[in-house]
């Protein structure tokens, strides 16, 4: 083919990869931040101990004041209380969103004893979080206080992606899934970046492992709209929030508190999952739980 031939060709080519739109990405405009973006209703959800209340019935009878639709229990000693939750929950508009840990031990620990005590304990939640209809059980491989623990090595990120392939595989039969949190570097040493813990889920090969984005931990991230992406809707499964300086309610930190670029990116991917509390308030948990969802619906909309 002649030079003038190939150019003529390529130009062509671009012109109709132009044209071609941005119709295959998004119902929104990705690069224009002015334009709200038609997506899913904001989902949001409260840890047990977000809400006022003595007992878990006060707690979602005031969570439904609030319009709040999602419920995340922790998981030490679930498998006790399945019977009480289903029925807490029936005739409500309330459904269990992820499960916040509670197993012992840890994956990546190099005693075999304790690598036991995660296998047992996180089977048994697992497990718990299928009769409930939960989204998944959240994990951190290790902590930085955890010890002794298997060195961050390549060996270590192929025998992690090992087990958590035969957990996610346990975590389908139940239901559920696995959901991976990133956290800052502050406590944790492995997977500090929603990309990473994305990666790992693709690598472990199993419908069953998820990943998640706290905006708390994303301090690490360079976008909150990157980080979201960077998982997508193939590994995006469950999401946390707090302020931005102090790890309270949201808006406790006022303008720190912005949460509209991960939003956005939320609601383009059509994000439908959970949106959870897990923070502590320096006020009166009532006047400031009220303030955060009121804060997160009216910056959900303006996206």
């Amino acid at each position: 083919m002649r030079r003038r031939d190939f150019m003529n060709c390529s130009l062509a080519g671009m012109a109709s990869l132009a044209v071609a739109p941005a119709l295959s990405l998004t119902s929104c405009t990705a690069g224009k931040k002015e334009e709200k973006c038609a997506g899913p209703e904001i989902k949001i959800s409260f840890q047990e101990g977000i809400p006022p209340g003595e007992s878990l019935n006060e707690k979602l009878d005031y969570m439904e004041s609030l319009g709040v639709v999602g419920f995340e229990p922790g998981g030490r000693g679930l498998a006790g209380r399945v019977q009480e939750i289903q029925d807490a929950l029936k005739n409500r508009n309330i459904s269990v969103a992820a499960i916040c840990a509670g197993f012992d031990g840890f994956i990546l620990s190099e005693d075999p004893a304790v690598k036991e005590q995660f296998d047992t304990t996180m089977r048994e939640i697992i497990a718990a979080a299928g009769e409930l209809g939960s989204t998944g059980v959240v994990m951190v491989p290790a902590f930085n206080g955890q010890q002794p623990c298997k060195p961050h090595t390549m060996d270590t990120r192929n025998y992690l992606c090992e087990q958590l392939h035969e957990l996610g595989e346990y975590a389908v039969k139940c239901g559920t899934t696995v959901i991976l949190e990133p956290l800052n570097r502050a406590e944790c040493f492995y997977m500090r970046l929603v990309a990473d813990a994305a990666a790992i889920a693709r690598d472990a090969q199993s419908d069953g492992v998820k990943c998640m984005g706290d905006f708390w931990h994303m301090k690490e991230e360079t976008s909150d709209y990157g980080a979201f992406w960077s998982a997508g809707t193939k590994y995006l499964q469950h999401v946390h929030i707090a302020s931005r300086g102090r790890r309270l309610m949201p808006g406790e930190d006022g303008e720190k508190d912005d949460y509209r670029d991960g939003f956005r990116a939320l609601k383009e991917m059509g994000y439908d999952k959970f949106i959870t509390l897990e923070c502590g308030t320096q006020g009166d948990r009532t006047a400031t739980t009220t303030a955060a969802v009121e804060l997160m619906k009216a910056q959900w909309a303006e996206v």
